[in-house]
């Protein structure tokens, strides 16, 4: 019982910074939701002071807004010498929950969603506030159907002093704008920036700047330009628009709330180019030519490769029969020109065979595919982590010396001690050093941090992330409902342990057949530990053919002693 009055149940979400707890209001006999500020407990005491600084500035900051689209703050007590928030219950899923789980949003869903976050954020520029952090995780998306944007934890407060230490990067990196990056002040074209980056999320499952590393990542949102987004239909150019690395060639507020609702009512705004404004250009979303496609059989519920069949009807028509990358009836979805709108075939489709522009989906979608049809070599591999989707974060890694095995570090003669050969110190650009056999090199052209003697057949992956889940076991527990799909798919252990004595952290070992003219049995196994400060997520994993698992088994031992994350981490 908090406060005498809030008595809290469950927990139903957690981050980096702080738990939010579902609870009962005794005196109004309400459901409220609280968040408890849970990095304080291990922060020094400065750390600690600007950490409770940082949560009473957030609930100024939503409290000085008036708007059905922002989550509304009841009360800010102190409880166990810290603030604890107490906010309007939201009885729904977030926008990242439901394009994880469900997957892409429809552009029409997408732009309601998008109007709402809209509204929100107009009202708080109005107020003096700039959220600074908006994402998919912030944008709530309730039972009755109201979009709702939340935790202003990191808003900046027109005539309120800095509370960020000089040179400090806040927020979720690939959701950033590339001035914030470069180290400019942020304005509202910044919030705008951000609502644009969600929105291709929610069209396409992961952000479209997301890469392998914190490092990349930034680089990515500065230089390089987003796939379209495949599904987008007259959404698309909007999405381009609110992305522009230029703040000052980004729509104003009024100008996308414009082209969200032409979108959202069916229709196809007129965007105008930057620096001319005299020239409209509009997106009438014709389709009709039509692509062939192999079609891939398999299993009910997967995609299948077809083509993008011709059709008269109004644009962007969602019709019955074949669609574009799909065949047969379903529930697949796909933009065609009327009667080629969306069909949704049965088959497992490779990663090799993509809808055209389309960015891989977050490691969660496209592990299956990856190990199913074997596209690294003869022997890709799955990390059961998902640092395409997210964030990523800097953290510090430490350890005393262990068994062999238990992930700790150890002297290195002890790698010759385990009949696994000779072995080379790599220190990746990603900022961490880790051991790997010698031969093995790292796979330049994957789009993941890979190291391989032969092209996949033997994998080590490394994953660096912002989590998702509350513990690593629960992150596992997910990947596994959808790798169950693989023929001959075992589990041969999955459990929490204690790699370098961190709180969370689990360890899964799982084997499967691969479908290649082979047939081969594989063996993985795969570690994810999350840093101390609960910001990052780590996942090492090793994938080989069955019949070398016991020297793979061995290799793994030495390379989880050998394991050191950057040296900037936070992990002590």
């Amino acid at each position: 019982m908090l406060a005498g009055r809030y008595r809290l149940g469950e927990s139903i979400g957690s981050g980096g910074m702080g738990r939010v707890w579902r609870a009962h209001d005794e005196v109004l006999h309400r459901i409220v939701a609280i968040k408890e500020l849970t990095a304080g407990r291990y922060a020094s005491e400065a750390d600690r002071a600007v950490l409770h600084q940082r949560t009473q500035k957030e609930a100024r900051a939503a409290a000085r807004i008036t708007h059905s689209s922002v989550v509304t703050v009841h009360d800010v007590l102190n409880h166990d010498g810290r603030p604890w928030i107490v906010m309007q219950y939201v009885d729904g899923p977030s926008l990242a929950d439901v394009a994880r789980d469900s997957g892409p949003v429809d552009f029409r869903e997408a732009a309601r969603i998008g109007l709402a976050v809209l509204g929100a954020l107009r009202a708080a520029h109005t107020a003096g506030v700039l959220h600074r952090d908006v994402k998919p995780g912030n944008v709530l998306l309730a039972r009755d159907g109201s979009v709702l944007l939340t935790d202003f934890g990191i808003a900046a407060i027109e005539g309120d002093a800095t509370i960020t230490r000089t040179g400090e990067i806040v927020g979720s990196i690939d959701y950033l704008a590339p001035e914030r990056i470069r180290g400019h002040d942020p304005g509202p074209a910044s919030d705008l920036w951000s609502l644009g980056a969600t929105l291709h999320t929610a069209l396409c499952g992961a952000s479209p700047f997301r890469r392998g590393s914190a490092l990349a990542t930034m680089q990515a949102v500065v230089t390089d330009e987003p796939e379209k987004p495949w599904g987008a239909g007259p959404l698309e150019p909007v999405i381009a628009a609110l992305l522009r690395k230029d703040p000052e060639a980004r729509p104003g507020t009024a100008e996308c709330e414009r082209m969200l609702r032409e979108v959202a009512e069916g229709r196809a705004p007129a965007v105008e180019e930057p620096y001319d404004a005299t020239r409209p250009v509009r997106y009438d979303g014709a389709r009709t030519a039509t692509v062939a496609g192999p079609v891939v059989a398999g299993t009910d519920g997967g995609m299948g490769a077809g083509g993008v069949s011709a059709g008269a009807g109004p644009a962007w028509g969602a019709g019955a029969g074949a669609g574009a990358y799909g065949t047969g009836s379903g529930n697949g979805y796909g933009n065609g020109n009327g009667s080629g709108g969306g069909g949704g075939g049965s088959g497992t489709v490779p990663s090799s065979v993509r809808p055209p522009g389309r960015r891989r989906r977050r490691m969660r979608a496209v592990a299956i595919a990856v190990v199913v049809a074997a596209v690294v070599g003869g022997g890709g591999g799955l990390v059961a982590l998902k640092y395409l989707d997210g964030g990523s974060s800097s953290s510090t890694g430490s350890g005393g010396v262990r068994t062999p095995g238990d992930g700790s570090n150890a002297d290195d003669a002890s790698d010759t001690d385990t009949g696994t050969g000779a072995w080379t110190l790599v220190e990746a650009p990603e900022g961490f050093t880790v051991k790997v056999p010698e031969g093995w090199e790292r796979k330049e052209d994957s789009g993941q941090i890979d190291f391989t003697p032969d092209n996949g057949v033997h994998l080590l992956r490394i994953g660096i992330s912002a989590p998702d889940f509350e513990d690593p076991y629960a992150h596992m527990v997910s990947l596994e409902k959808q790798l169950q799909r693989l023929p001959d798919y075992k589990r041969i252990s999955m459990e929490a342990d204690s790699f370098r004595d961190k709180a969370r952290s689990a360890r899964w070992e799982f084997t499967w057949n691969e479908q290649s003219a082979t047939a081969s049995a594989r063996h993985a196994i795969d570690q994810i530990y999350y840093s101390d400060d609960g910001n990052t997520e780590y996942a090492i994993y090793m994938s080989g053919p069955e019949e070398d698992w016991e020297t793979i088994r061995a290799q793994f031992d030495v390379v989880l002693r050998s394991w050191q994350p950057p040296p900037d981490d936070e992990d002590s």
